[in-house]
């Protein structure tokens, strides 16, 4: 098996192989570093309830999961995931706009010039 990288607030920069993890489960003292490093590499996953969930919101899921192939969970998974993603990744919303209509082309519009000064907003009433 080979060594894994174990993070900088358990033990900076040492490396632990699994046999050394399975003799540490057995010892009492070093339970909790155990617990510690299986958290650390991420072997222990989340896990969430979701109750009073709505029957038809469920139906719905059901058939999202079921037109893009996955599960019913993996479809939640995907859909918090894109929820919680980076902004910073995302192009804003003009890009989205000119990437989806671009090729639509789009018209000129003559701008009127201006006869009058502009007023300012009256805010009185």
């Amino acid at each position: 098996m080979p060594a894994m990288r174990v993070g900088a607030a358990d033990r900076l920069a040492t490396e632990v192989t699994q046999r050394d993890i399975e003799a540490a489960r057995t010892s009492e003292s070093t339970r909790p570093l155990v617990l510690a490093l299986i958290a650390d590499w991420g072997w222990l996953m989340a896990a969430v309830s979701i109750r009073n969930l709505d029957n038809g919101v469920k139906e719905r899921l059901r058939l999202r999961a079921a037109s893009h192939g996955r599960s019913m969970e993996s479809e939640i998974r995907a859909i918090l995931e894109e929820a919680v993603a980076d902004p910073e990744g995302r192009p804003g919303m003009l890009v989205t706009l000119m990437e989806r209509f671009g090729d639509l082309g789009g018209i000129d519009l003559e701008v009127p010039a201006r006869t009058s000064p502009a007023r300012a907003a009256d805010f009185s009433a």
